[in-house]
């Protein structure tokens, strides 16, 4: 055993002398930091002004256009508000106006995402119909911010507004805003690709977009029971032109800013009251999602549901990028001393078992540092940020500590990394170089890409038969079964995949130790399938 340390502590120095060890360590945490802060800054300093023309040779949507474009932009700025107070905030100042009462994950109700964050914000949206224009009615800005100062710290930086994502410039000349749009299109196609630049406040700019509006537009609009006159006719209707397609925004707040116009003039045209029929559209039946393992009266599904149901997925993640690191630094270690010889002079001090034995203690204590220090981290990065944050931070982790995510990760990683080991274990030790490890080693990879595969799946059917499947299988039952573990799976299969997988892990090492003990001295080409085959029938059968 002492000499197993030895080799433990001797492989566990040499990594984390190394750069790479020290790039992997502090990579993540930069990864974690930049995931934080890029959206902020992207937001206020990244994102470039884009500028558009729009022609409306129908006369009825421009003002309309930019109203719903100013509405848009105020919208981000009550968002951008909403984000500066929560930032700046004094935790303190904030307890006394609420009563000092404390910020609790059980209290805050969970984001509904079954539809994806678009649909999100959309009914948040709709459930809020009053949210601007009550903001934009009592002052906007100013208001919000005066009412604000009471609550914020003291040494709390200025407010900066957004910066108008969108802004509409003058045609430029040579257009004739008069002429057929399939004329305009092509005038504008060069200003649209960069070829010619617009002028703005006497720069040259690069034209985003174009938007144009035909005088017809209204006989184009597709009504129910009515032929598509569009389709038929072989025309676009608004021709929204633009070389982007990944940025789509400008598009969508145009054509809803359009749909709700010609939708009022429809209700007008059927003698239908315009107020009556947003106060019908805003009309919403509330639906409360409840818990029925929860304790009653405390039911109603909360953000602490919400982190306990999906962390088990950032667990998996985390799980599989430490035994996918881990175990290629196993395989690259033992076959670097095994091509420089290191590997026979250790072996005239210490047993093959004891060497194998060490490597495997001295790299996983590698593996357990990195990701000590990965999460401690991101704890330590949410709990910078300021205002609120820092409490949502601490009870989110109060929430993962007194759940038994915390210990199933542990035991998973330290199985799941044995197991994966001893396979690489075997591959470095019937190799001579990389570029012979790497035929084995694809095969490994492409086993490893299951749980990544269906690591959102599982949680939404955790008690399914791909998860149940999976659970059984020993090779994915460390990640199959950490992302289970928040919907409570049956106690017998807790512990019967989990003695599966400690017999398994137990036979691979044993079965590793054999054929780590033939091949770590041989040299030349790697063995056979055959070969190999012979050499695991023979350790079973007590020859080796």
């Amino acid at each position: 055993m002492r000499n197993a340390l030895l080799v433990a502590w001797r492989d566990f120095s040499e990594s984390a002398r190394t750069k790479g060890f020290w790039i992997g360590l502090l990579l993540f945490p930069a990864i974690i930091f930049a995931f934080v802060q890029a959206p902020k800054y992207l937001e206020k300093k990244g994102t470039p002004q884009r500028y558009f023309v729009l022609i409306d040779q129908s006369g009825q949507f421009e003002e309309i256009i930019e109203d719903g474009l100013e509405r848009a932009h105020q919208r981000r700025v009550l968002k951008s508000l909403v984000d500066y107070g929560r930032e700046n905030a004094s935790l303190e100042k904030a307890g006394r106006a609420n009563g000092g009462k404390k910020l609790d994950l059980e209290d805050i109700p969970a984001p509904d995402v079954s539809g994806g964050a678009e649909q999100f914000l959309e009914e948040f949206a709709e459930a809020n119909p009053d949210a601007l224009e009550k903001f934009l009615e009592r002052g906007g800005r100013d208001m919000m911010l005066e009412r604000m100062k009471p609550y914020l710290r003291a040494d709390a930086d200025a407010y900066e507004e957004p910066k108008r994502r969108y802004v509409r410039v003058a045609v430029p000349q040579g257009v004739d805003s008069d002429a057929g749009t399939s004329v305009i299109s092509e005038t504008l196609k060069p200003f649209l690709r960069g070829g010619r630049k617009i002028r703005v406040e006497g720069e040259d700019q690069k034209l985003y977009a174009a938007v144009l509006i035909p005088a017809d537009i209204e006989g184009l609009v597709s009504r129910p029971g009515q032929p598509p006159v569009a389709l038929m006719s072989g025309r676009h209707g608004v021709e929204y032109w633009s070389s982007n397609l990944a940025d789509l925004d400008l598009h969508n707040d145009i054509r809803n800013v359009m749909n709700r116009e010609i939708r009022r003039k429809a209700y007008l045209a059927a003698g239908m009251d315009i107020e009556a029929v947003r106060q019908v559209e805003r009309t919403r039946v509330p639906i409360a999602t409840l818990n029925p393992k929860k304790a009653k009266g405390k039911e109603k599904v909360s953000m602490a549901d919400f982190l306990r149901q999906w962390a088990p997925s950032g667990f998996v993640y985390l799980l599989w990028i430490s035994i996918f690191t881990i175990s290629q630094m196993l395989l690259s270690n033992t076959i670097e001393e095994k091509s420089n010889r290191i590997i026979e002079v250790l072996l005239s001090s210490v047993t093959p078992g004891e060497l194998m034995m060490g490597k495997l203690a001295g790299i996983a204590a590698i593996g357990l540092a990195m990701i000590g220090v990965w999460v401690g981290s991101l704890l330590a990065i949410l709990a910078w940020q300021a205002g609120p944050e820092v409490a949502f931070a601490q009870h989110a982790f109060e929430v993962l500590k007194n759940s038994h995510l915390l210990p199933a990760f542990f035991v998973y990683f330290v199985l799941g990394y044995l197991l994966y080991s001893g396979v690489i274990l075997t591959i470095g030790s019937l190799c001579n170089t990389l570029k012979d490890a790497q035929n084995y080693m694809g095969v490994v990879t492409v086993i490893m890409m299951v749980p990544m595969m269906t690591m959102f799946f599982i949680p939404k059917d955790p008690n399914g038969t791909l998860a149940t499947a999976l659970s059984w299988i020993p090779i994915y039952t460390p990640f199959a079964m950490m992302n289970r573990m928040a919907a409570d799976p049956p106690l017998f299969e807790v512990v019967g995949t989990t003695v599966l997988l400690i017999l398994t892990t137990v036979a691979v090492l044993w079965l590793s130790g054999k054929i780590f003990r033939i091949g770590i001295l041989r040299t030349g080409q790697p063995p056979k399938v055959l070969e190999l085959f012979r050499w695991i029938l023979d350790a079973v059968r007590g020859r080796s």
